[in-house]
């Protein structure tokens, strides 16, 4: 991805692709790479695809919310001088999409949200996080997958280092709060936009039921299950998940005119 990676002014981000934009935001302890097979795929279809880094643990505390990461995209969309935009979010990245989509409808003309929050809050479970306990890390990280070899060495480490930094710390349950307090229920059935959930049937975080009531709530909505699959279908299931994105944009998405 380092070939397409950019720096402008304060932001940076991941860029490939020409035509319809597609605007991807990642999860709390997700990176960029996690979209690496989306990415790869989809630039080379007729889609420009952006990735921004978030500024999750950059901004000051009064600014590590769900509400500002939203005010955030719509900043960076505007310096990109984009119009109508695809949103894709995965867990957190899925919840700022719809925050943003409520806050700003005029600059979204799709959603895609997979394992999102929004609805309901499990993050690490309740005892989370145990600094120190690397082997109690390791589970919760694997837990994220149907697959625990998912869950790479490298990115056990980088969890780990991140739940033992004591301002990433602060940070990371402040989101939390965060998300619980922008529970999105009341607003959804007010989104017109057309939304496309992707949802892993054995996902522990954010459970199938979740999936469900995002499709009852939102009323321009189409519900896909992959098999086998946690809460980060995209990495898991990269093709499935590709397969289901594009034959939604292709065959099912209507934007809103």
């Amino acid at each position: 991805m380092e070939e397409h990676y950019k720096k402008e002014g304060k932001y940076s981000y991941f860029e490939a692709g020409e035509g319809t934009p597609i605007v991807i935001l990642h999860g709390l302890m997700g990176g960029l790479s996690n979209f690496n097979g989306v990415a790869n795929y989809f630039s080379d279809k007729g889609y420009k695809i952006i990735i921004p880094d978030l500024p999750i643990y950059t901004q000051s505390l009064l600014r590590t919310n769900v509400k500002a990461f939203a005010k955030y995209v719509k900043d960076f969309i505007t310096f990109k001088g984009l119009d109508n935009v695809i949103l894709l979010g995965n867990s957190l990245g899925g919840h700022i999409a719809l925050y943003h989509t409520k806050m700003y409808p005029e600059k979204v003309a799709g959603l895609v949200i997979t394992g999102s929050s929004g609805l309901y809050e499990s993050a690490m479970g309740d005892s989370y996080p145990k600094r120190g306990d690397y082997e109690y890390i390791k589970k919760k990280a694997q837990d994220v997958f149907y697959d625990p070899k998912v869950a790479t060495p490298e990115l056990v480490d980088e969890v780990y280092a991140s739940v033992n930094d004591r301002i990433k710390l602060i940070k990371t349950l402040t989101i939390a709060k965060s998300a619980i307090r922008h529970n999105m229920a009341k607003d959804l059935p007010k989104m017109k936009v057309p939304t496309c959930i992707i949802w892993g049937k054995n996902d522990k975080v954010t459970p199938p039921e979740v999936g469900d009531e995002f499709n009852r709530l939102l009323p321009n909505s189409s519900l896909y299950w992959i098999d086998k699959c946690g809460h980060a279908a995209m990495m898991e299931h990269p093709d499935e998940f590709n397969s289901i994105l594009e034959n939604w944009l292709t065959n099912v998405y209507q934007p809103l005119s």
